[in-house]
This record gives C-alpha cells, sequence and structure tokens, in this order.
C-alpha cells in the first residue's frame, strides 16, 4: 500500500503517534510541506487514510492596520488525518518504527513503547466508537455531519449536526475513574470559548458516571457507559467484525 516508500512511512508514523494535524506530523517526520503534501496525497487516494478539515476560520482585523496577536498571527490552521483502519494505525505507531528489532525477535522496546502509548492509543478507538453510538443514536434525527472540532483556543472531541439543524457536542473519557458533573461543565465552557451554539451535550465514559451526574434530569445531556456499545455489535456480521465495517 505504501511501495515501501521511506517518506510515506514516516508520515504515517508521524501521524499516528501525533495529534493527527498534518503540519504537526510533517515537522514530527521532519519533512517539508512542499513534499510532505503530496505523499498525503498519495496516501488519500490508496485509502489508507481519510482527511478530517479543520472548520477553523482565519483571523479577521476589525480594521486593515490592526496588529494580531503575536500567538494569533502564528497560528497555523491545519486539517487532521484519520486512518482507515485502527489496525493501520497501531501498525505504523508501534510496529513500522521498530520492525528491524521486531525481525529479530527483540520485543522489549515494542513492549516499553506500546504500555506508554496504549492510552493515547484506545483513546482515539473510543472516540470514533463514541460517534457510531451517537450514529446509531440518533436515528429518529439523523446526523449529517460530525467530526471532532478544534481551534486555536479549544478543542471538542465531537461536534455533529443533525439533519433537522440541532448541534451536539460531546466529549469521550476513556479512564479509570467515574466521570463526574465537572466534565459537563468543562464542555459547556469550551463552547462558549469556541463560540458554539449547543442544543445537546452527550457525555461517554468508559468507568461510567457520578451519582451527582445520573441524577440530573437535563433533557439536553445523554450519557452513554461502556455496556451501551453493545448495540453497535449488534448490527455487525462477524464478516464485519473481522475484515473492518464501513459505513455506506
Amino acid at each position: 500500500m505504501t511501495l515501501g516508500d521511506t517518506l510515506n512511512h514516516n508520515i504515517l508514523s508521524a501521524l499516528a503517534l501525533g495529534d493527527r494535524r498534518t503540519h504537526s506530523a510533517f515537522k514530527r517526520a521532519h519533512i517539508s510541506e512542499h513534499a510532505g503534501i503530496p505523499a498525503l496525497e498519495y496516501l488519500y487516494r490508496t485509502g489508507i487514510i481519510t482527511i478530517e478539515p479543520s472548520r477553523e476560520k482565519p483571523p479577521t482585523k476589525a480594521y486593515p492596520s490592526q496588529k494580531l496577536k503575536k500567538e494569533v498571527e502564528k497560528h497555523q490552521i491545519s486539517d487532521k488525518v484519520n486512518f482507515m483502519s485502527p489496525f493501520i494505525r497501531f501498525w505504523f505507531s508501534f510496529i513500522a518504527p521498530l520492525h528491524r528489532g521486531i525481525e529479530r525477535g527483540e520485543y522489549e522496546e515494542f513492549t516499553q513503547r506500546y504500555m506508554a502509548r496504549e492510552h493515547g492509543f484506545s483513546s482515539l478507538v473510543f472516540e470514533k466508537l463514541s460517534i457510531e453510538l451517537l450514529r446509531h443514536t440518533s436515528k429518529d434525527d439523523p446526523i449529517v455531519e460530525v467530526s471532532s472540532y478544534w481551534d486555536r483556543n479549544v478543542e471538542i472531541d465531537i461536534l455533529a449536526k443533525t439533519a433537522s439543524g440541532k448541534v451536539i457536542v460531546g466529549e469521550c473519557k476513556y479512564t479509570n475513574t467515574k466521570v463526574n458533573r465537572s466534565e459537563l461543565s468543562k464542555l459547556v465552557e469550551k463552547c462558549t470559548r469556541g463560540n458554539i451554539k449547543a442544543d445537546h451535550y452527550v457525555l461517554f465514559s468508559k468507568r461510567g458516571f457520578s451519582n451527582e451526574l445520573t441524577s440530573l434530569k437535563e433533557r439536553t445531556l445523554s450519557l452513554y457507559a461502556l455496556e451501551d456499545f453493545t448495540v453497535i455489535l449488534e448490527e455487525l456480521s462477524t464478516k464485519d467484525i473481522i475484515e473492518g465495517y464501513e459505513k455506506p
């Protein structure tokens, strides 16, 4: 799939280990944007990756001669990249960079790298599964747009729009502690900073939620714990699970 090209491998490993933003992947891989963009286009055409466009708008000046703050002026709007398969992302995170040692039967470095990065790797998988669960539970008002959201001030795991125009925002917590009410407050505050007018809030949690949070009777809030994800598997055949599931 990669033609055995070192540049392709370096970019894929940089994307797999980083924040998925294209410009930071080029920096991590020590390649220029001029060389990196054609490689990304090739990887996109082969179906290894998909591009998640940034929704961020360039800063606007109140008047032509206005001087923007230095951090705003230097900020670079960047798309993000998704791997079509979690296994491919796993491969370029943990196998490809260490393949020579693995071929010799030396697994210690792999084990150390995996243990150090397993949480970050699994967190993104949990986020993608949360999006699938959100799609499943929104059939009465189908999701028509969904991705993560990021700008120079804030990052939100899920920003979705339904067919009726409702805006849904969500956060995914792949942690070993229960999510409490403060996470909802943080999400509301993120929306304020990002100038996002949310109609509904959704929290996804690996370990469930505090009593304080579950006792809230908010019509604009939905909570999903790990056991709720079983509905996704119920719609998949064994073939889908083994070979990979792709939405129509």
